[in-house]
Parts: C-alpha cells; sequence; structure tokens
C-alpha cells in the first residue's frame, strides 16, 4: 500500500471542506488480501483512495461510513463469512455477515473526518470575541459581521466581513448565527441576521430587551415567524456572567443544535442566559 495516495486525498478532501472517513484494518484473519494496518479515505459517494480490501468487504465498509459521516461518530466493524449476510452489533462491534466465497474475516476502524461547521457571528463585542477563541476548538469555522471593523483585527475569524451587503455573497442563506451585538448596533445586528433566512438564530440580550427589539422589527416589516423564531436569550443555563462564559453557554446551544441535526435524538436544551 503506497501511503501517499490516501494522504494525498485526505489532504485534498479537507482542503476543500469535504467530509470523509479514514478507515484502517485492525485484524485480518486468511484469506484476505488486506493486511493489518492498510488504510483508505472513503467518501460518502463511495471512492475509496487506499487498500482496506477487494470487493466483498466495500459494500459494508461504504455503508457503515456514511452512518458514521452522518453522526459524527467512528465505528468498529467486523466482516465475516456468513451465509445469511445481514448484520449483528456485538457489544461495540458491528458485525456484517459476507457471502462471498473467497473467505477471510476483517476487523476495521472507520474514524470520520468532518469540516468545520460554518458559524456566523455578528457584533464586535466581549461576548462575540469569546465566541471566536472558543468555537473553533469544537469544530466550528466563525464567519464574522463586525460593523466597520477591520480584519487584522480578528485573526481567529475564517472571515471578517464588515458591511451586512457582504452577506449574500460571502455566506449566502440559512446556518446558524449568532447575534452579540450587546447594544451597539442591535437592529443593524438582528437585520443582517434575519436577511440570510438563518436556520437557528440565537441573540445574547435578555428576554424583556430581546421582546422590545423584536416588536420593533416586526413594525419594520419583517417576517413575523422568522422574528419571533429568535432565541433569546441565548445559551445554556449555566450562571454564566463573564463574556467568556456567556460564550461557553450560548456556544453549548449551538453544539446540541448539530448534534441535533446530526442524530434524531433529542437533545434538551434551555436557553436562559441573559445579559
Amino acid at each position: 500500500m503506497n501511503p501517499d495516495l490516501w494522504m494525498s486525498e485526505a489532504q485534498r478532501l479537507r482542503e476543500r471542506g469535504e467530509a470523509f472517513a479514514l478507515v484502517t484494518v485492525l485484524k485480518a484473519i486468511a484469506p484476505t488480501s488486506a493486511k493489518p494496518g492498510d488504510k483508505a479515505v472513503v467518501t460518502a459517494q463511495g471512492r475509496i483512495v487506499g487498500w482496506i480490501g477487494g470487493g466483498c468487504a466495500q459494500p459494508a465498509v461504504i455503508k457503515t461510513v456514511r452512518r458514521a459521516l452522518r453522526d459524527g461518530l467512528a465505528r468498529q466493524i467486523r466482516i465475516t463469512p456468513k451465509a445469511e449476510g445481514g448484520e449483528l452489533q456485538l457489544e461495540d462491534v458491528l458485525e456484517f455477515g459476507m457471502a462471498c466465497h473467497s473467505g477471510g474475516t476483517l476487523e476495521l476502524f472507520i474514524d470520520p473526518i468532518l469540516p468545520a461547521t460554518p458559524l456566523l457571528v455578528i457584533g464586535d463585542s466581549p461576548v462575540a470575541r469569546a465566541l471566536l477563541d472558543l468555537a473553533p476548538r469544537v469544530g466550528f469555522a466563525v464567519n464574522l459581521l463586525a460593523f466597520g471593523g477591520r480584519s487584522d483585527d480578528y485573526p481567529q475569524a475564517q472571515r471578517v466581513l464588515t458591511k451586512a451587503e457582504e452577506l449574500a455573497s460571502a455566506w449566502g442563506t440559512a446556518g446558524w448565527v449568532v447575534v452579540a451585538t450587546q447594544g451597539r448596533l442591535d437592529m443593524e445586528g438582528l437585520a443582517a441576521a434575519l436577511s440570510v433566512q438563518p436556520r437557528t438564530c440565537w441573540f445574547v440580550a435578555s428576554e424583556r430587551k430581546a421582546q422590545v427589539l423584536k416588536r420593533q422589527l416586526i413594525e419594520s416589516g419583517q417576517d413575523r415567524a422568522r422574528v419571533e423564531a429568535i432565541i433569546a436569550p441565548a445559551g445554556e443555563r449555566i450562571g454564566a456572567q463573564t463574556p467568556e462564559e456567556i460564550a461557553l453557554a450560548v456556544l453549548g446551544s449551538v453544539v446540541a443544535a448539530r448534534r441535533r441535526q446530526a442524530s434524531p435524538m433529542e437533545v434538551p436544551t434551555h436557553s436562559t442566559t441573559e445579559v
């Protein structure tokens, strides 16, 4: 096996922001063409670069890779000869029956490599700056809209925008948005957030302040349903007080939303942080 093949492909996919899984052969019981330590990069489309065994093993690997890329969880699988085929969960190992005549058993570890999740932060406040520090550490690529700001002032951000008009081309629509203006251009920040039709929008503010601003947004012609969907106060109930603690609380809610998207299981959240 030439490691340059899968390593180069992994680097290429990462640079393009595409998800993939690194699949490693843990154990091989002859007859198998794969050996322990063999590796391959596998995409959701079924593209395999590297070597993890022949055609009999590949369908089970691709099926499991797709599951892992949906929920972000690593898996260990065993592919072994069985006339009836099928799947069987055995403690931490998912076993696939294989009807191929070649025989042999493979155990593989499937590690999903997911691109950073885009997060739009609006505002130039202590909480916004704390989000810039924390969010990349848990897999978010932060785009920042800082009215009148300079890119050099925010090295942690993947992209810095200074005008709401730039959002259409730089961000597009949907996605997760946190408005952390904290009293500086709140209405402009909320209007900018609504302009991208966010999947979810969190507003760092007290409930009383948020209600006043939401009413003003509706009176200005903003869509009532989208305005009322803004989550405020934003964040998990952790008794947050400092900007860093508030950012952590807000980020907890964003992470929970990301996990809910990846899994059908419901994750309870409580948006109660007030500023």
